[in-house]
């Protein structure tokens, strides 16, 4: 079987189902497992995918998705082609395990039998783990989630993110706007709201380019919880704000920041992904 996948939660799903050597292509952003994407055919970035190219490769699947705004367009390029084409689009840890027997479904009549149960098992004991030891902690600290920097785009009540943050004894200080996505332009909501934590993952750029002098620097922001206790971190951006079974990474790496002592207790792993601190000092508040 040949399988196309056109954005990076989509390719995760694909190898967690142990299906990696039925790729032929991915998008330009895929780039995990490194030794199975690096080695594929790339069909262009998630909005600018190559259709040419990807019917060039003769799919019998093409895995496509609109977990990017945009991606509708691309979708329905892919659809004129003719191609078989499965589109996911989840929005919460469910939804994921959702999609990933949607994605064993496709694939049965071409005669594989990926484990989905068995792995959506292992995925919702993880999460359970992580659950219990949450509603130990004593404290639940407001995290404020950084997705972009100019202007400051955070997640709202309906992302994941908001999910996995109450999971792990955490609350996300824009848990209550009901969109997926909250603008800030000036940070006045976000110094209002007065977080705890500062978790930078801004989309699209590597972990080590996140620059959280940046941050800490704002006028105002040296007064933040976070910035005064030093609770100010660059993780993966893998972990965390693409809809694939890596979130389960990114909830046990989650708990261990705000509550390692619960982590330990519970037996709740550090996944193999740094976590980078601010190292430095901010300006004085302004």
């Amino acid at each position: 079987m040949r399988i196309v996948s056109l954005c990076p939660s989509n390719t995760e799903m694909v190898c967690f189902l142990g299906l990696e050597k039925h790729l032929v292509g991915v998008d330009l952003y895929s780039d995990w497992p490194p030794e199975v994407v690096s080695v594929l055919p790339k069909l262009g970035s998630d909005l600018h995918i190559d259709v040419e190219k990807v019917r060039q490769l003769e799919p019998d699947l093409v895995l496509a998705s609109l977990s990017v705004p945009g991606m509708e367009r691309v979708v329905d390029q892919v659809v004129r082609t003719g191609l078989p084409t499965l589109v996911l689009n989840p929005g919460s840890l469910d939804d994921v395990m959702t999609d990933l027997e949607r994605l064993a479904e496709a694939v049965r009549p071409h005669g594989l039998n990926p484990p989905a149960e068995a792995v959506k098992w292992q995925l919702k004991e993880r999460i359970a783990r992580v659950r219990e030891a949450g509603t130990k902690a004593s404290s639940r600290p407001r995290v404020y989630w950084e997705w972009w920097p100019r202007p400051l785009y955070s997640p709202g009540g309906d992302n994941w993110l908001t999910e996995i943050t109450a999971l792990a004894g955490g609350q996300n200080i824009f848990a209550d706007v009901p969109e997926a996505k909250v603008c800030d332009p000036t940070g006045a909501r976000v110094l209002e709201a007065a977080p705890d934590v500062i978790l930078a993952v801004w989309t699209g750029i590597p972990q080590r380019k996140v620059r959280l002098e940046r941050i800490v620097s704002r006028p105002a922001w040296g007064n933040l919880p976070a910035v005064q206790s030093g609770r100010v971190y660059a993780l993966s951006e893998g972990l965390f704000c693409r809809p694939s079974p890596r979130l389960v990474d990114g909830l046990e790496q989650l708990l261990n920041i705000l509550h390692p002592d619960l982590a330990h207790a519970f037996g709740v792993p550090l996944p193999d992904a740094p976590v980078i601190p601010f190292a430095g000092p901010s300006r004085d508040p302004q």
